[in-house]
Order: structure tokens, then C-alpha cells, then sequence
């Protein structure tokens, strides 16, 4: 099967901006998907809506990939389309001071930022080796490129991924797999509800997802290596 036919792996699919980037694949792209999440109630709500969108083939994964060896238990059904494509885009954000932030909470930021993508990534590699072209998409964000006083444990878990995505594209350069780092702004998702902040003055997960798309669609001469999302009109407020 050639990259064109390969399937899209989405993680952190049942909600938010990981939902939006499903939907978006399935309405305008005729890609198999495979959405994996924590909620297997919320993962099926989701791919009954990629359903109504358009999608021919889905499969929904169900784990925790914080935890390596769930991940690498993970099994596509016999005869779905192996994938070309994987989005990492499970995260979480904390709203809290450095000073005010347990040890708990850090380790939870670095989990599900930072070792979702490696474990899932681990688990996929060999799969998108089998391809002539693949591509591995990472969701990272500015805090990323710069410390942030109100949220220092997910910039800091933030920091990790992209440095550990900047590292695996060294490493993968020489081979079939491009390796893209997405440096995320703040955008509209479930993590802003109950805030005051206008929808407007944040990114529209819509316009994430065909972004996402068109890096699909180049030709693999060709790599995003790393592009920075921003509001049109600036920061706003955390919450």
C-alpha cells in the first residue's frame, strides 16, 4: 500500500482540539482514521460524528498512553490500512505557578505531554517505516520557545517535547519519515470553558486542522519542520 492509502492516527481524539482535527480529516480527506483517547464513551461519540462527516474507515483505540505498556499492546483490527500519518496531539494544560505546583502535578504534565507522544511514536515507528513516505506531526505549543510565569510545569513539559521532536527529526532525517513540530498558540477548546475570553480572539481549531492537512498532501521532498500558530491579535489572558 503507498502513503496515499495509509491511515491518520490521531491521539487525544475524543475531545477538543483532537476531535476537530478528526472531523476536519474526515470531511475533506479520504483517509482511514484511528483515534485513540482515554474515554472510550467520549471516543465513540467522536467517531459516530466523523461518520456523519464523511469517514469511510474508523477504528477507536481506547488507552492511556501515558502507560508504555498499554501502548505498545495496542493492535489495529485485521486489514485496516497501517498508518502513514500520526498526530500527537494528547495533552493537558496546568494553570498554576511553578511555587504552587506539586510534585504530582508536574510528573502528570510531563506524562501526558511529553511520554504519550514518545510511547506512541515507540509503538507506530514500525509501521511508518513501511511506508515511501510518512510523516509524524507533533502538537507542541509557544510555550514550547518560551518560559510561561502562570503555567511553568506545562511549559516545561512542553519544552521536553519539542526538543525531544527536533531530536527524532536529526535522527530520522536520513529515512522515509518526516518529523514536524506545530509550536501552538492559545486556541479555542474545552480547556476554555467558563472563560470570559471571546472565541474570537483565539485560534480556530478548523484552521489547525487544514493546516494539518496540507502537510499531509506535500510531495516528501519537501518538510514543515516547525511553524508557530498565534491569535491574529495576540495573547490573551490564560482563563
Amino acid at each position: 500500500m503507498r502513503y496515499s492509502e495509509s491511515s491518520v492516527i490521531i491521539t487525544g481524539a475524543s475531545q477538543g482540539i483532537g476531535k476537530c482535527i478528526a472531523l476536519t480529516f474526515a470531511r475533506y480527506t479520504k483517509r482511514p482514521l484511528i483515534l485513540i483517547a482515554r474515554n472510550r464513551e467520549n471516543l465513540e461519540l467522536a467517531k459516530k460524528e466523523c461518520r456523519e462527516a464523511g469517514a469511510q474507515k474508523i477504528v477507536t483505540l481506547q488507552c492511556d498512553l501515558t502507560v508504555n505498556s498499554k501502548t505498545q499492546k495496542l493492535v489495529l483490527p485485521e486489514g485496516f490500512p497501517c498508518p502513514g500519518i500520526l498526530i500527537n496531539n494528547a495533552g493537558t494544560y496546568l494553570y498554576k505557578t511553578l511555587e504552587e505546583t506539586t510534585e504530582e502535578e508536574f510528573h502528570q504534565q510531563v506524562n501526558v505531554n511529553l511520554f504519550s507522544a514518545v510511547h506512541t511514536i515507540q509503538r507506530f515507528l514500525p509501521d511508518l517505516r513501511k511506508y515511501e513516505r510518512a510523516l509524524i506531526i507533533n502538537i507542541c505549543s509557544v510555550g514550547s520557545l518560551k518560559g510561561l510565569g502562570d503555567s511553568g510545569a506545562y511549559s516545561a513539559s512542553k519544552h521536553a517535547l519539542l526538543g525531544y521532536t527536533r531530536s527524532l527529526r536529526d535522527e530520522l532525517q536520513n529515512t522515509n519519515i518526516g518529523v514536524t513540530a506545530v509550536n501552538l498558540g492559545q486556541t479555542h477548546s474545552t480547556s476554555w470553558e467558563g472563560s470570559a475570553v471571546s472565541t474570537e480572539r483565539l485560534i480556530d481549531p478548523v484552521d489547525l486542522a487544514h493546516l494539518l492537512i496540507s502537510f499531509t498532501q506535500i510531495t516528501g521532498r519537501t518538510l514543515v519542520e516547525e511553524i508557530i500558530l498565534q491569535p491574529q491579535h495576540g495573547r490573551v489572558p490564560s482563563m
